[in-house]
């Protein structure tokens, strides 16, 4: 099992979506210098201080700042996008690093309804024919289309020796049975659902035996388990303040976290997001990853962390990685 990067970018409080933005530059940089397989970064639009709205953008400075870690989108969301002009951005991408760059797909909006208009004349039309988007990208990356074919007469140019690797991200059985289906590799968001992640992945397994598995998990990691729960506490008041849709929402600071007014209600939310994290000191972080990939049998699980400091967050994926390489 290697371990990789999910980052969103987030913006702390007092920290401006430049300074994020920096940070998930370094942030790449020590994941290759750690050891760490990939990087990926993710697409959200006008959502709860997220300052990466086009990981295509960012990938292009993030591989110029690496030398061998993969670097990849997690995820372009194919229904806002035509599949040319992503064949053609990723294939652009492969050809100036290449044999590290990943392709994941997703299809949730990755904002509010109206980004969604904003974004797309009819983006529910788009989610349903993802699948007819998914073949035709794999069509141009792999460039498979009849010669007879009015696609058959244009290439993705430039054409890299190799394509990009293909994922399919999602958090449902749907994604799982698509992603056999269309013969994709499996990335699965156990942070973000409720669903029976491991069965979802079992029934993956079944259908496509060849694909690999991939499962993104939230991690904080710290010298001590009470530096850990305290770390956390800003994620928590995070995510509550998402729910509550509170404008100009940031990574609150661990004070401000502490001193944040919780309800009853509140401290219930908390206690639920617990069970989707992995809070701790490395030793006690590394014996739950592996009890959980127990469950998954993942080839990789793909770590996103998100403290206040910046330093927090390069201490607990440096901690975790020491602790795998032991």
């Amino acid at each position: 099992m290697e371990l990789s990067i999910l980052d969103q970018s987030p913006v702390s409080t007092g920290k401006s979506p430049r300074e994020a933005l920096q940070t998930s530059i370094k942030l790449a940089k020590l994941g290759e210098e750690l050891g760490y397989k990939r990087y990926w970064i993710a697409e959200h639009h006008d959502l709860f201080g997220l300052a990466c709205p086009n990981p295509d953008v960012m990938l292009g400075v993030i591989g110029a700042h690496t030398n061998t870690i993969r670097i990849g989108a997690g995820a372009v969301l194919l229904p806002y996008y035509k599949p040319f002009r992503v064949a053609e951005t990723y294939n652009l991408l492969q050809t100036l690093y290449p044999g590290r760059v990943d392709l994941g797909l997703g299809r949730a909006p990755g904002g509010s309804a109206e980004v969604s208009i904003a974004l797309s004349d009819n983006y529910l039309k788009q989610v349903n024919e993802y699948p007819k988007q998914i073949d035709e990208l794999l069509h141009y990356l792999h460039e498979r289309f009849p010669k007879d074919h009015p696609y058959g007469k244009i290439s993705a140019a430039p054409i890299p020796e190799q394509p990009p690797e293909t994922w399919m991200l999602g958090t449902s059985e749907k994604s799982g049975i698509l992603a056999a289906q269309k013969g994709l590799n499996y990335a699965f968001g156990h942070f973000m659902t409720d669903f029976d992640g491991p069965e979802i992945v079992r029934a993956y397994r079944d259908s496509f035996t060849k694909g690999k598995v991939m499962v993104a998990i939230t991690v904080i990691c710290a010298e001590t388990l009470e530096k850990a729960e305290e770390l956390a506490l800003s994620n928590f008041v995070w995510r509550l303040q998402q729910e509550k849709m509170i404008e100009n929402c940031k990574i609150p600071s661990v004070v401000d976290a502490q001193n944040y007014p919780f309800t009853e209600e509140d401290e219930r939310k908390i206690e639920k997001m617990k069970q989707k994290m992995i809070i701790g000191d490395s030793s006690k972080v590394k014996a739950e990853i592996l009890t959980l990939n127990e469950l998954y049998k993942a080839d990789e699980m793909m770590i996103v962390t998100i403290t206040h400091e910046e330093e927090a967050k390069f201490t607990s994926y440096r901690l975790l990685a020491e602790e795998f390489n032991r």
